[in-house]
């Protein structure tokens, strides 16, 4: 149904106009969008419904069911097309995606639009300088689109081809920001066909026993990654943690989801009492600061990670965590993947490419800390 919807779109386009920014309003700071003011201490779903720009993607999310994750407590960040945007699609596009029937696929291309981090504009064009001009984002659909920037104009490239450019940016939200963009981003359907045969064929083989055994349990493609990971005698503590942040459902959700898996020996080489103080009651934001800081959207394997780092001019591959924290991937010349946090921490990737239904788990020889 999605390529019989799409295969007429053609969002490519040659941008070569600056865009239009909106003035500030005076009391919020932030830009206005859709001639309403915009307050950073109100979620994206509440901003959104006072924009006159932005009534169609409104409508879209509500149909998803998406409202109450976009006013969850993020960080998000959404790439926002404008009423002007969903009406370029062909005729009857929007109509179609907004039947019951079609709600997966509706929800599909929207959160295309959504990065689980909190990515400012100077974030993003620092990203894309550490990449040599093209910086991957990976977003909570599964795709990944390609971000650059020309002067003041960042523009995303979806996997079909075409071309958004940022109008407006750095809209503030209590639970993240907003992007205006003047294209509906689309998922290459070819390519994602040809990738879930390719990941169906390869979780079969690995079901049978191929993935890399973990605390001395088979690991199985088929299942999650909590259902994997509660099988592994190496991380017990990280389950034990999962489980006191609440982030059990989460993790068992369709992802696709990235994760460092700290072992215990890395949680045992913190401090004295640490663990036990994060897992009080009291502190669980703060342990889901720290777990959500080893979660990257998007499923990327080892030679992923290694195959960005080597491209990038100085030899890193720089990403963010569903956290909003930066984190760093180095490759040495024996071929060993070291992840960096923020605070200059170095762990080694020790077991690569542990595949899962709804994502892909390596392990790491340490905790990730935010700065």
């Amino acid at each position: 149904m999605l390529r019989s919807i799409l295969k007429t779109t053609t969002l490519i386009a040659t941008l070569a106009a600056a865009p239009a920014f909106a003035d500030s309003h005076a009391e919020t700071g932030n830009p206005m969008v859709g001639g309403a003011a915009m307050f950073a201490d109100k979620n994206i779903v509440e901003n959104a419904l006072n924009s006159a720009d932005h009534t169609t993607l409104v409508a879209a999310v509500k149909a998803a069911g998406l409202v109450e994750t976009l006013m969850g407590e993020g960080p998000f960040t959404v790439f926002a097309p404008t009423n002007a945007a969903f009406d370029a699609l062909p005729d009857g596009t929007v109509e179609t995606l907004l039947k019951p029937e079609n709600k997966d696929m509706l929800t599909k291309i929207l959160t295309c639009h959504v990065v689980g981090a909190n990515a400012m504009s100077d974030a993003i064009r620092g990203m894309i300088d550490d990449d040599g001009g093209n910086h991957p984002v990976p977003t909570l659909g599964g795709c990944t689109l390609q971000a650059k920037y020309d002067g003041d104009i960042i523009t995303l490239t979806d996997e079909t081809g075409g071309v958004a450019t940022v109008t407006i940016a750095d809209v503030k939200q209590s639970n993240g920001v907003i992007h205006v963009i003047d294209k509906v981003l689309l998922p290459g359907e070819k390519k994602a066909d040809a990738m879930e045969t390719t990941i169906e064929m390869a979780d079969e083989k690995m079901a049978e026993g191929d993935n890399p055994m973990v605390g001395g349990a088979p690991m199985f493609a088929d299942k999650d990654i909590i259902d994997n990971a509660v099988n592994s005698a190496d991380h017990t503590t990280l389950v034990a943690a999962v489980k006191a942040a609440g982030l059990v459902e989460t993790l068992k959700g369709e992802g696709p989801f990235t994760v460092f898996a700290p072992t215990n020996a890395a949680f045992d080489a913190l401090p004295a009492g640490t663990v036990e103080t994060l897992l009080k009651p009291e502190n669980k934001d703060m342990l889901t600061k720290i777990l959500t800081a080893h979660v990257v959207s998007g499923k990327w394997s080892a030679q992923d990670i290694v195959a960005q780092a080597k491209k990038s001019r100085d030899g890193f591959y720089h990403f963010q965590a569903v956290s909003g924290d930066a984190l760093s991937a180095k490759v040495t010349p024996s071929g060993a993947v070291y992840i960096f946090d923020e605070s200059g921490n170095a762990y080694e990737v020790t077991i690569a490419d542990v595949n899962q239904s709804n994502g892909v788990i390596h392990v790491i020889e340490g905790v990730l800390l935010p700065k």
